[in-house]
């Protein structure tokens, strides 16, 4: 009988980080137990973890200092009892056994004291082999079918024939970087099983804005917004941070956190608006105050110099010049017209999005299996016993700054756990 026929425990089907977290902990409860466990990780690339490696700029930011539910997307009373079972400082203490350091840095983000994301998935990849992990790179995963009648297992269908297993993690991620594996098969698997999975969307993405846009000659350069995302008239998401100007339309943090509520409108058909506040701690009243005063203070002052002192020079150039305002008239000589087109730009920018940059500039994918059809002590399912979802295959999804990597430890630690605990 060969290893592709061979019965194993647990078979985990996807070696991404939440793959690898589950293929560890469950190796590690069955070595407590004294229980020898055969554990097989699939993956359908030739070289596994390749989302790991350009995670955090290459830099891999494993998880946050303070990680709570509202920094998720999702059931947030599930998310809630998920993540108390594996808090940051137990992350912490686990890297360290695997003999990872990691360092905090001014956002909170964690990051391995080498700063190589390599650091992080040669470690997780060790362990999985000291723990004798059978680990089967370019195994893409075809099928898993329950055992019929009285039997209880699955068989799994891979690209070189088929293994059986008595449990099942399903650790295939999401649709985010598609050439890393994770093209969104994972769903019709869970599907084929009974599963719903909910409107997917890319999350954490950047955003193309309209060609005709002053975008390009801004590229580079960095400021302060609001943003407030408006779908179906409704504000769904406020929020304010560093914005990033690219050739392409914007991208950084506050764009990347609220994109997942444009995306995700769009693709249930619905009007999707993002708005900008380039004055974020005024209004438009305050803006109009503070520029009458500026008028009265230094009336020869031409408008580029004016804002410039709340603004970069550069962007109140080209907004400016969008408007149809001369930034070198004197701003004591703005006509109320221009003033309020101006004030207006500033304080509710409309940004002409086009698309979103796609899958493979997402870094996570919004919706997914729905968290309430899986025991959040367990991350097994509800409908097939014996089967565990985790990761990003689920319909939870955390804001940039080390979350989704918390998300994927900590559910792989719960299905790990549980998968092995049962006789």
């Amino acid at each position: 009988m060969s290893i592709h026929d061979d019965v194993h425990d647990v078979a985990v089907v996807g070696a991404g980080a939440a793959g690898l977290a589950a293929s560890i902990f469950a190796a590690e409860a069955a070595t407590r137990d004294g229980h020898a466990r055969r554990i097989v990780l699939l993956d359908g690339a030739k070289t596994i973890g390749a989302k790991i490696l350009v995670s955090g700029g290459g830099r891999c930011n494993v998880t946050h200092q303070v990680v709570s539910p509202i920094d998720f997307f999702g059931n947030r009373r599930i998310i809630k009892n998920v993540l108390a079972a594996f808090p940051v400082e137990d992350t912490i203490q686990w890297f360290a056994s695997l003999g990872v350091e990691l360092k905090r840095e001014e956002t909170g983000k964690l990051f391995p004291v080498t700063d190589k994301a390599r650091t992080i998935l040669t470690s997780l990849v060790n362990r999985c082999r000291a723990l004798g992990v059978i680990i089967h790179s370019h195994h893409r995963v075809t099928g898993v079918d329950p055992l019929p009648g009285p039997q209880t297992g699955f068989v799994v269908h891979h690209a070189h024939g088929t293994l059986r297993s008595r449990k099942v993690i399903l650790a295939t991620g999401g649709r985010s970087i598609p050439k890393s594996g994770s093209d969104g098969f994972g769903y019709t698997l869970a599907r084929r099983l009974g599963h719903h999975v909910t409107a997917t969307a890319p999350a954490l993405v950047p955003l193309m804005l309209d060609d005709r846009m002053f975008h390009k000659t801004l590229s580079g350069l960095s400021q302060e917004v609001e943003l407030t995302v408006v779908v179906k008239g409704h504000v769904l998401d406020r929020r304010t941070g560093s914005m990033l100007w690219t050739h392409f339309g914007v991208s950084g943090p506050v764009i990347m956190d609220a994109s997942r509520f444009w995306t995700l409108g769009r693709e249930q058909g619905e009007t999707a608006e993002v708005y900008g506040n380039f004055l974020p701690s005024q209004t438009q009243e305050e803006a109009k105050s503070w520029l009458m005063k500026q008028a009265t203070d230094n009336p020869r002052r031409s408008l580029l110099k004016t804002w410039a002192q709340q603004i970069p020079e550069r962007f109140a150039e080209a907004l400016c010049s969008h408007v149809g305002c001369d930034p070198r008239t004197a701003v004591a000589q703005l006509p109320r017209k221009d003033r309020d087109r101006l004030l207006t730009a500033l304080t509710k920018f409309r940004f002409p999005i086009i698309q979103d940059r796609g899958w493979n500039y997402a870094e996570v994918t919004a919706g997914g299996v729905p968290l309430e059809e899986t025991s959040f002590r367990t991350m097994e399912s509800k409908l097939v016993p014996g089967l565990y979802l985790i990761g990003e295959i689920l319909d939870c999804d955390g804001r940039i700054g080390g979350f989704n990597f918390q998300w994927a430890w900590t559910t792989g630690l719960l299905a790990g756990r549980a998968a092995t605990a049962t006789p």
